[in-house]
C-alpha cells in the first residue's frame, strides 16, 4: 500500500506542475502578443524549472508504468478511482499544454516576421534618405 500512496503523491505533484505549465503557456502567449520580451524571458526561465520538475516526476513515475495496475494494493477502491481520474486529467492537461506551445510558437514566428519586416522597412527608408541626401548634395555642389 505504501507504493500506491507514493504513486498517488507523484501523480498529484505531476498534476500540480502541469496546471502551472498550462498557466505559464497562456501567459507566454499573451507576452509574445504584447511584445514584452523582458517579461517573456523571465517567464521562460520559470517555465524551464517547471519542465525540469516534470522530468524528475516522470523519472520517479517510470517504475510504476511497468507494474500491473491490477496487482497494486490500494488504501481503498476510491483511492484507485481518484488516482485514475487524476492521471486522465494529467493527460488532458498535457494535450492542452502541447496545443498552447504550438500556438505560442506560431505567434513567436509571426512576431519575429513582423519585427524583421519593420527592420527591413527602416533599413530601406534609411537607404532612400541617404540616396536622396547624396543626390541633393551633388546638385548643390
Amino acid at each position: 500500500m505504501q507504493s500506491t500512496e507514493k504513486l498517488v503523491e507523484l501523480v498529484r505533484q505531476k498534476h500540480q506542475v502541469l496546471l502551472q505549465l498550462r498557466e505559464v503557456g497562456g501567459r507566454q502567449t499573451d507576452l509574445v502578443t504584447a511584445g514584452d520580451v523582458a517579461s517573456l524571458l523571465k517567464l521562460l526561465a520559470a517555465k524551464q524549472e517547471l519542465i525540469a520538475a516534470l522530468q524528475n516526476l516522470e523519472r520517479d513515475l517510470t517504475p510504476y508504468y511497468a507494474e500491473d495496475p491490477e496487482r497494486r494494493v490500494w488504501k481503498s477502491p476510491q483511492h484507485r478511482v481518484d488516482c485514475a481520474k487524476r492521471v486522465t486529467e494529467c493527460n488532458a492537461l498535457l494535450e492542452e499544454i502541447v496545443r498552447l506551445e504550438k500556438i505560442g510558437a506560431e505567434k513567436m514566428t509571426a512576431r519575429r516576421n513582423e519585427v524583421a519586416d519593420q527592420l527591413h522597412q527602416v533599413h530601406s527608408a534609411a537607404q532612400i534618405r541617404s540616396a536622396y541626401q547624396a543626390n541633393r548634395q551633388s546638385h548643390t555642389s
